[in-house]
């Protein structure tokens, strides 16, 4: 959350559409990935020759992929070939954008968040996908590569009867989105075996380190909500579009994701009430532990308050004292004082305070 605030501080004082990259991938090379497609014919080209990757032809389909937006003369090189607004060349290098579908003259812009789970700092990383498509062409800006598109570009090189294929940019759109999603319930199932461990934990050994890991959760499923919350609001915007770019054949699977997305919200909001309920547990174990301490310190102390009076009546230094000089007189006092504790062991067990 505090990352947002200081990536927007670097567009402080600058004019809107200023074209800034705002994230943290600053060493990616940028790199542009050209794949035009139709039921005839499938070509790619790599982004060693730009003016080849940037046209946009009639006849095909064509997915223009761009890795790295430190390259911001690039990006706005790709807006000027295909008309794109200003404030969309903003959004797409402020890369804490909020899930939303925005529609212009010629073209849709889509922001999403794509989710992964990274093993080694066990947290859930966050990047934006940003889509730009029209009648005949999908633009999507990535901050990094990612193989979670490979089997997409895989299938379009594929059978030409396939529906990629057959479809125009908006399908090519869905299977995109339909891809970020299927990640999330990826995501989500890590999540879910980490809180049922965390919850095992806790309720075996209500430990500070336990603690410190049921925090971190709670951050990473508030992380979550925050990227995957918005994207409901922003497919139900775009199943509301009346354009003919969307057909209603896309229309149909559109409606899927967005169920989807409304079974991934939920998802996340059960993980919300789960870990404050364990947190709730772990509060819940520490003050019965505490009671449980206090409890044998007060017993023990109890215990004790008698005999330490016995013991405190025969430490005065007066001289006619009873039994001060009997013979029997100290191992006598220590019987009493153990009769006493034995009567009051007993009296707490059978009063089941022990």
């Amino acid at each position: 959350m505090y990352t947002d605030l200081r990536s927007k501080s670097k567009k402080a004082g600058l004019p809107p559409g200023t074209p800034v990259y705002t994230g943290k991938y600053q060493n990616v090379t940028s790199s542009i990935t050209t794949l035009s497609f139709s039921t005839q014919e499938v070509k790619e080209t790599q982004g060693t020759d730009i003016k080849a990757c940037l046209s946009p032809t009639t006849d095909l389909t064509t997915w223009v992929q761009v890795t790295g937006l430190n390259n911001a003369e690039l990006i706005e090189q790709i807006a000027q070939t295909y008309q794109l607004h200003p404030l969309t060349v903003e959004d797409i290098l402020n890369v804490e954008q909020r899930c939303k579908v925005e529609e212009f003259d010629n073209y849709f812009f889509i922001t999403l968040k794509l989710l992964a789970w990274d093993s080694t700092l066990h947290t859930v990383s966050v990047e934006q996908l940003s889509l730009v498509f029209g009648s005949n062409f999908v633009l999507s800006f990535q901050e990094h590569e990612t193989r979670l598109f490979d089997n997409i570009r895989t299938r379009l090189h594929g059978n030409p009867t396939q529906r990629l294929r057959q479809h125009g940019s908006d399908y090519l759109v869905y299977r995109l989105m339909d891809a970020v999603i299927d990640q999330y319930f990826v995501v989500l199932e890590t999540i879910s075996d980490q809180i049922e461990s965390i919850e095992e934990r806790i309720i075996v050994n209500p430990s500070t380190k336990n603690s410190r890991v049921l925090y971190r959760l709670k951050r990473q499923v508030l992380m979550l909500r925050k990227a995957i919350w918005p994207m409901r609001e922003a497919i139900s915007r775009l199943l509301q579009i009346d354009s003919a770019v969307i057909t209603p054949f896309t229309h149909l699977y559109l409606r899927d994701v967005y169920d989807h997305t409304v079974q991934a919200v939920d998802t996340v909001e059960t993980f919300r009430d789960m870990l404050s309920s364990i947190l709730d547990m772990y509060l819940s174990s520490l003050t019965n532990r505490m009671n449980e301490i206090m409890k044998v310190l007060t017993i023990i102390a109890t215990i004790f308050i008698p005999v330490t009076f016995i013991a405190s009546i025969y430490g005065m230094n007066f001289v006619n004292m009873p039994e001060l000089h009997w013979r029997f007189g100290y191992p006598a006092t220590l019987i009493v004082m153990l009769v006493i504790i034995i009567t009051m062991l007993v009296y707490f067990k059978k009063n089941r305070w022990l």
